[in-house]
């Protein structure tokens, strides 16, 4: 892999993570909702579907997929409805507890964050999209693959810890500014909400 193939492969991982997506809001919704460790779990999950969506394109699956539309849009709904069901709980969540900073975070495991960004990222159209399309593209099969592949994989998960940190630094900065009932509640559903608008973008991405 070339000097050059690596800086196109890292911009466009760049690209793909900062525009807000799925993975932003759900990172967003529950660093308001559950604090930073909850966030943090999240953007794990994150970083493990982006590579499980890696290994899956190598074998197969992407061809798969770019060649059933049925089978891409029924991956697709998938991830729709999870996470849509994912906001509603936390604006039910927040409704019932009254948004309390201490209900807020006990409420949930640390790895219920864990599995909502893993299966989120796994079921987001643009990173299947990415992965499973656009992939293969920045490999040279006159080079060693393993070592592409992981290179690969290293420099994806490095831009989406990073890129998503401060996404929910920023969020974590907004939580603190606030700490009445009233304005927990209303934290809570904004989490909520965010992550329902991410299902709305996962939606309307073709």
């Amino acid at each position: 892999m070339s000097l050059e193939t690596w800086l196109a492969y890292t911009l466009a991982c760049v690209i793909l993570t900062i525009i807000p997506g799925p993975s932003v809001m759900l990172v967003v919704g529950q660093t308001l909702m559950r604090g930073k460790t909850a966030a943090m779990m999240c953007i794990v999950g994150d970083v493990v579907g982006s590579i499980i969506l890696t290994g899956l394109s190598f074998a197969g699956v992407g061809a798969i997929l770019a060649a059933s539309t049925l089978l891409f849009q029924t991956v697709k709904w998938a991830g729709v409805l999870y996470l849509a069901w994912l906001g509603y709980s936390q604006i039910r969540e927040a409704r019932r507890d009254g948004g309390s900073h201490e209900a807020s975070v006990q409420a949930g495991s640390p790895w219920a964050s864990f599995w909502a960004g893993t299966v989120t990222a796994i079921f987001n159209p643009k990173a299947i999209v990415f992965y499973m399309a656009f992939l293969a593209q920045f490999i040279d099969p006159a080079r060693d693959l393993a070592v592409q592949l992981a290179i690969l994989t290293i420099t994806s998960s490095l831009v989406v810890v990073v890129f998503l940190t401060g996404y929910a630094v920023i969020a974590a900065r907004a939580r603190n500014i606030f700490r009445s009932r009233l304005a927990r509640r209303r934290m809570g559903y904004a989490g909520g909400g965010f992550m329902m608008g991410g299902s709305a973008l996962m939606a309307m991405t073709r």
